[in-house]
């Protein structure tokens, strides 16, 4: 690697019509630049998530919401993977493939743990037409991660792009759902609150479940370094590139 830049393998031709900077492209100082700013993005959701989850999963507690409880259990998902990217680049680990897919992996698995216990409590709740009390602390929460989410996760969209990591950008896309989670579960609340239409909650819930298995299953089959490579090497061709 020279002083001067990123020294990556020769690209392959890319296909006609406007593409991100790749990283080969990018000065060493730039890509370290960027790669501090994806950390920092990063913490700041980490520390977002884990007041996120703990205010959600107990104001769900309080109401009987399993709606907010499930947003609140994935808040602690999305948690798992910001700090996955400030270690992802950190030190050595900057280029480091094989890490990228044991992490993608392990939060698949935390989607698969996710997505039915949400959808076993949501159909016994439906079931058993179990009405959440008003929380209207859930609902200043569900509104605040509608408007904060999606601006976190389209500037680290965009510093993926920059850098060429498949799994900033993935985490990026995890702050976009969670807004859209949280919408699901505003809409709930505000339903029950309302016009006491209990039945929205355990809706939303279900919502939920759909998307964790979704969004496992994307992780899931992601874990490959061909997927995933920042940076070619040896092991990634043995593994899944040849």
């Amino acid at each position: 690697m020279s002083s001067a830049s990123v020294d990556l393998p020769t690209p392959p031709v890319a296909a006609p019509g406007p593409q991100p900077a790749p990283p080969w492209s990018l000065p060493r100082a730039e890509f370290e630049r960027l790669a501090a700013r994806a950390r920092f993005l990063s913490c700041l959701s980490l520390a977002w998530m884990t007041a996120e989850g703990a205010i959600a999963i107990t104001a769900g507690a309080l109401a009987g919401s399993i709606a907010l409880i499930g947003f609140g259990t994935d808040s602690a998902i999305e948690g798992f993977a910001s700090l996955v990217i400030v270690w992802r680049f950190t030190g050595a680990r900057l280029f480091s493939n094989r890490a990228e897919g044991r992490a993608q992996k392990l939060v698949a698995i935390q989607f698969f743990l996710l997505a039915p216990y949400v959808a076993t409590e949501a159909i016994l709740q439906l079931v058993h037409a179990d009405r959440p009390e008003t929380s209207w602390l859930g609902i200043g929460l569900a509104a605040s991660s509608v408007i904060g989410m999606p601006l976190l996760g389209l500037a680290k969209r965009r510093i993926g792009d920059q850098l060429g990591s498949s799994a900033t950008k993935g985490e990026g896309m995890q702050n976009v759902l969670c807004a859209y989670l949280a919408g699901g579960v505003l809409l709930g609340l505000l339903g029950n609150a309302l016009f006491e239409l209990w039945w929205l909650d355990p809706a939303a819930a279900l919502a939920i479940a759909a998307v964790a298995v979704r969004e496992g299953l994307g992780s899931w089959r992601g874990e490959g370094c061909c997927a995933t490579s920042i940076v070619p090497d040896e092991s990634c061709e043995k593994d899944c590139c040849a």
